[in-house]
């Protein structure tokens, strides 16, 4: 029978087909996928990104909004470790320098660009430095936020518009910005950072919430559009899970409680981790955290349960023991002063890991490896069963 023999000779793999007979039909090819498939997943120190380099692009120039701490922070990290040039967006100038020299300990190089991100000029201006100071954008970030936790009728009028500032427009003024740029080189990929709830809302957060689904309505026209135009610029966007961020420590808040991501929380790792991945993998989307794919798929079957659900869980799931104090500085009119970086104050409890996101990074050879066992249970199958009937042969000599 033909045999296959699968290699990895460098970063290509190879597969060499040696044969003692011809080929005798399907059986031999769903052998060789089967082989190949397999082959493909036990190679485990495989990191997803690896398996598509013709989309990785080292040392390219990246623009993180949110930049100073959170999500953005391990995001500016992760880039960094990956040799890019990052420019780096953000409110509080000490903790960008900070940030700055994490990147370039990890071999990367970093721009401080201190600014709001509901400035539309101050966004349009840095863009301008870092094509002038690091090189033409390749991928830019869009994650700076702001929310408060509180009922929707103890919400002021202008906390409404400066969270939509922030939390919205601040990422229309800097896809605008990158968009500017990218399609007249027609290429680069915009990413769009999200949540659970672009597609679920939940109490206490309605500014937030609303923002998040207005950026995920903007996100949907812009991918027409550049469809229309057969641009190849690229846009994603990554739906996160809650996180252990500084946030939940600064955000400004109603609650008569300390304020908590609704669990399970994971680390800010998890989520560059995969933000890296979507800026080169070319997907739609992105979703990371069972949390995250509970949430959107139940809002698609089950919305009027989830009212329910949340209206009765909704308030002690984001508060933990210990009171508020109403009078602590918070974040919505300026920054917060202090050495805060990625991590918030729920270590104990974050995971730093999500196998949805393992998942999600290798889809393309657990896809292949699920067909190929399916075909080769199939072929399994159909082979016994033809060598349990009986010949023609054989039934006219029983005649």
């Amino acid at each position: 029978m033909p045999e296959s023999i699968v290699m990895l000779r460098g970063r290509h793999l190879v597969v060499r087909f040696t044969a003692t007979s011809a080929v005798t039909g399907p059986a031999f090819f769903i052998r060789a996928v089967y082989r190949v498939a397999t082959y493909l997943l036990a190679q485990n120190n495989l990191y997803a990104p690896e398996v598509f380099p013709n989309n990785m692009k080292k040392n390219g120039v990246v623009v993180i909004t949110g930049a100073s701490a959170g999500v953005g922070r391990a995001t500016a990290r992760e880039f960094g470790k990956h040799g890019a040039s990052v420019g780096l967006i953000a409110r509080n100038q000490e903790r960008l320098e900070t940030a700055k020299r994490e990147i370039e300990q990890a071999g990367g190089r970093a721009l401080v660009l201190p600014l709001d991100v509901a400035d539309a000029q101050a966004i349009e201006n840095a863009t301008e430095r870092v094509e002038k100071e690091l090189g033409p954008i390749d991928i830019w970030v869009n994650n700076a936020m702001t929310s408060v936790f509180s009922p929707i009728e103890e919400m002021t009028a202008e906390e409404f518009k400066r969270v939509t500032e922030v939390t919205y427009l601040g990422f229309v003024y800097g896809t605008l910005s990158a968009l500017k740029r990218m399609r007249a080189r027609n290429r680069g990929t915009i990413v769009q950072v999200g949540s659970a709830l672009v597609y679920r809302s939940i109490p206490l957060q309605s500014a937030y919430c609303a923002a998040k689904h207005a950026i995920a309505g903007f996100t949907d026209s812009l991918r027409c559009e550049l469809v229309h135009q057969k641009s190849n610029v690229h846009v994603t966007m990554v739906q996160m899970p809650a996180l252990n961020t500084p946030q939940f420590g600064w955000v400004k808040s109603r609650l008569p409680h300390k304020a908590q991501p609704v669990p399970p929380i994971f680390e800010p790792e998890v989520a560059a981790r995969a933000i890296y991945f979507a800026a080169h993998a070319k997907r739609r989307e992105v979703w990371v955290g069972g949390s995250t794919v509970a949430a959107i798929v139940g809002q698609k079957f089950i919305p009027g349960l989830l009212d329910l659900y949340l209206g009765k869980t909704g308030y002690a799931s984001q508060q933990h023991d210990g009171p508020e104090d109403p009078n602590r500085p918070n974040n919505l009119w300026e920054s917060v002063p202090g050495d805060y970086a990625a991590h918030g104050s729920f270590d104990k409890c974050a995971n730093r890991a999500s196998t949805e996101l393992w998942m999600d990074m290798r889809r393309p050879w657990l896809l292949a490896g699920a067909a190929a066992f399916v075909g080769g249970a199939v072929y399994e199958m159909l082979k016994t069963r033809k060598s349990r009937r009986p010949s023609l042969a054989k039934l006219l000599r029983i005649a």
